[in-house]
């Protein structure tokens, strides 16, 4: 098990970061995760404690582009990429479902139904 963030607080103004995975040694890994966090995003996540996590999420995610030295820069490139990546996945479901596959799409805060099956 790698930790990905984990971000603490331990008083006011008092935030630490912590990874145990190191981008510099090994580039691809960023890639690598990105695609291991949304299938995450789309299936396990979903049904608990997701609003809270987004939030979060979306906190680090404001901070980071507040403190970036070419917001608009950055701003153009997670569109780009989160742009190209939102296709992959669309075209992976749409393979998935001509090969015979199910796909059941809910919406964040709607967690599946519990089945006796």
């Amino acid at each position: 098990m790698k930790k990905i963030l984990e971000v603490l607080r331990y008083g006011a103004n008092d935030i630490r970061f912590h990874t145990d995975i190191d981008p510099f040694k090994d580039p691809n890994t960023v890639h690598e995760t990105v695609v291991e966090l949304a299938i995450a995003m789309m299936t396990t996540l979903w049904g608990g404690n997701e609003q809270a996590v987004l939030a979060m999420i979306r906190a680090l995610s404001i901070a980071d582009l507040g403190v970036s030295v070419n917001r608009r820069e950055m701003v153009g490139f997670l569109n780009e990429a989160s742009e190209m990546l939102q296709a992959s996945l669309r075209d992976a479901r749409k393979e998935f479902e001509r090969s015979g596959g199910k796909v059941t799409l809910f919406a964040p805060g709607v967690a599946p139904p519990k089945s006796g099956s």
